[in-house]
């Protein structure tokens, strides 16, 4: 049986779990608002491989898929939250070539 303090305290850490993505996603959204933020993304996008095949043929393909992974779940905030700033990162990168 659960108890009614087990309950609120679930309640209270979904609640709490809410908030933090909430803010998250916030300032992720004010991260990709200012062309500083985008430039510091895209230079992470760039260093994690995304854009690039992984494959090695050697064991540097685990390394490398691992950094890629990081870059794949920034890609999926990008194109959850403001798919608009992912042009405008790559207008921005073009631009700076």
């Amino acid at each position: 049986m659960t108890s009614t303090a087990d309950l609120t305290d679930t309640l209270d850490a979904d609640a709490k779990a809410s908030a933090q993505r909430k803010r998250e996603i916030e300032d992720f959204k004010w991260l990709v608002a200012h062309k500083q933020g985008r430039r510091i993304l895209w230079r992470l996008l760039s260093m994690t491989g995304v854009f690039t095949s992984s494959m090695t043929g050697n064991s540097q393909t685990f390394f490398n898929e691992g950094r890629r992974d990081i870059g794949l779940q920034l890609m999926a905030e990008v194109n959850e939250h403001s798919l608009e700033a992912f042009v405008q990162m790559m207008k921005e990168a073009k631009a700076d070539e």
